[in-house]
């Protein structure tokens, strides 16, 4: 009887110690997958996040592209009249003075029809005057928004740049290692 009662204590003390040292590795198996579990989610809203302010940046160096480019067409056209008005001038100038020579050499009766076209003529000359007064600060403010709009988008594709360097560092960091 003796026997059965150390055989019955036997059987009911061993097993409790090794109960409690398999609930304690669980426990810590446990702990273990809930941080690594928590670790990945907070990398996976950090790359969301980062995505998302990617995707955002994307949209706004789009509209900043846009932006750029209007003013540029802005800045082309109004070049061109300005060119356009430059060789104008230099026609109606040539023009002019052909025109005086002309009329120097005729007489008096016969130099009226030109007093009119050289009358006409400088007076087309001095609208393309005072166009080219009124456009050349027009055409150097546009160059002036063109700066500094360029410069905005000069930044954005910069912190573009950074965004992507960051993802980049993330994704050749492996999972396990501290950070």
């Amino acid at each position: 009887m003796r026997r059965w009662i150390l055989f019955a204590q036997a059987v009911l003390v061993l097993p409790a110690p090794a109960l409690c040292q398999t609930t304690a590795t669980d426990s810590q198996t446990l702990q273990a997958l809930l941080a690594e579990v928590h670790q990945l989610r907070q990398e996976l809203r950090t790359t969301s996040i980062a995505a998302q302010r990617a995707q955002i940046l994307i949209f706004r160096v789009q509209a900043q592209q846009t932006v750029v480019t209007r003013i540029s067409q802005r800045v082309d056209n109004e070049r061109s009249r300005l060119t356009q008005n430059q060789s104008e001038q230099r026609r109606f100038t040539t023009a002019i003075k052909r025109l005086e020579d002309l009329r120097y050499r005729q007489a008096d009766n016969e130099g009226k029809a030109t007093d009119e076209q050289l009358a006409q003529m400088k007076i087309r000359l001095e609208q393309l005057s005072a166009e080219e007064q009124e456009s050349q600060p027009r055409k150097i403010e546009l160059e002036e928004e063109l700066r500094v709009e360029q410069t905005k988008l000069a930044q954005l594709h910069d912190e573009l740049d950074r965004i992507d360097k960051l993802l980049e560092q993330a994704s050749r960091t492996p999972a396990n290692a501290p950070q």
